[in-house]
This record gives structure tokens, C-alpha cells and sequence, in this order.
């Protein structure tokens, strides 16, 4: 008996298409995914920690540069072929007059990305896609090494600089040198 081979077809979505499975309901609020290079794909459930972090840096960020941009919480941005939900943006104050729309890459100074059981798919899905993409700089909080590695100069192959921070040390998004941070700011002792 011979086995027959079945070609499977996977089906990409554009963000147009997947923005209009949200209008129209088959995605709802509550529905963890978001699109990444036209697949949805589900998001992993928030642990307490990855929750905490998350928290601290909202409020620091709040706190050191509310004046200068938005801090977006885990919402989505749009780029070509994507829409991911980073935990974190820093957004310039310009996209607060543009009614119901979603951010693009012109609008983003800074992604953050907090990992614990992600952080390797965030290594190395994410942070290359927000490279491409054009995003200035991307923060990776690994949760489980309690480090931050801060990616700058964004290029096709991915970005050119990585600078990994620990306990004791500090640094500043590019795009605004006065907000230090330091990484005891964002770990819980």
C-alpha cells in the first residue's frame, strides 16, 4: 500500500486582512494572538513576575518620560507584514491626534519585550522582525538571566549593535539619554 503525500496549505494573512477579523469580531479583546509575518500566532499567558516587570517599567517610564512620549502597554503596532504586541512602547506624542490609529514604525522610539519562558523565541523571532522593521531600539528583559539586552542600529539582517546590562549597571533609551534606568529599577529585589 502506497502512502500518499498531502500538500498543506498555510494561509498568510496581510494586517489589513487581520485588522478586519478584528472590526468584525472573529478576533476579540480577550483572544491572546497577534500576527507575526502573516501567521497568527497565540501569545503565552503573563506570569506574575513577567506582570510585576512589566508594571515597574510603566510606572518609571511614566514617571521619567510621560512628557516626551506615550507609554503604550502591551497594544499592538503595525508594521509590513505584522502586528505584535510588545509589552512595552515608547511612542512619539504625535500618534495621540491620529483618531483609532493603531502605531507604525514612524510613530515607535522603543519596543520592550519581557521574557521568561519567551525569551528565546523573543531573541529570535522579535527582536530580527523589529530590526527589519525599522525600530530604532528594542529592550529585551530576560527574566530568567536578570538581564536587559538593548538593541540599537536596526538593519535587514537584524541590529548591528547588542548591549546586555546586569545587576549594577544602568542606561538610557537613544531617544531620550535623560531617563537612566537601572536594571535594579526594573528587578524586584
Amino acid at each position: 500500500m502506497a502512502i500518499q503525500t498531502v500538500q498543506v496549505q498555510r494561509k498568510l494573512f496581510t494586517v489589513d486582512e487581520y485588522e478586519q477579523m478584528i472590526r468584525a469580531g472573529v478576533l476579540g479583546e480577550d483572544d491572546r494572538v497577534e500576527l507575526i509575518e502573516g501567521e497568527i500566532v497565540e501569545m503565552s499567558p503573563i506570569g506574575g513576575l513577567h506582570m510585576q516587570v512589566v508594571n515597574r517599567l510603566t510606572r518609571l517610564l511614566v514617571q521619567r518620560a510621560a512628557d516626551d512620549v506615550i507609554v503604550s502597554v502591551q497594544n499592538p503596532i503595525r508594521l509590513a507584514r505584522s502586528q505584535p504586541q510588545p509589552d512595552l512602547a515608547l511612542l512619539r506624542p504625535e500618534i495621540d491626534d491620529r483618531q483609532g490609529a493603531v502605531p507604525r514604525v514612524e510613530d515607535v522610539l522603543l519596543v520592550i519585550e519581557v521574557g521568561d519562558s519567551t525569551a528565546a523565541y523573543d531573541r529570535a523571532v522579535k527582536v530580527p522582525l523589529y530590526a527589519r522593521s525599522g525600530i530604532p531600539e528594542t529592550w529585551l528583559i530576560d527574566l530568567a538571566e536578570g538581564v536587559v539586552e538593548v538593541y540599537r542600529e536596526p538593519a535587514a539582517a537584524g541590529y548591528r549593535r547588542k548591549q546586555t546590562y546586569g545587576a549594577g549597571e544602568a542606561f538610557a533609551p537613544e531617544a531620550l539619554p535623560r531617563v537612566r534606568v537601572a536594571v535594579a529599577d526594573i528587578f524586584p529585589t
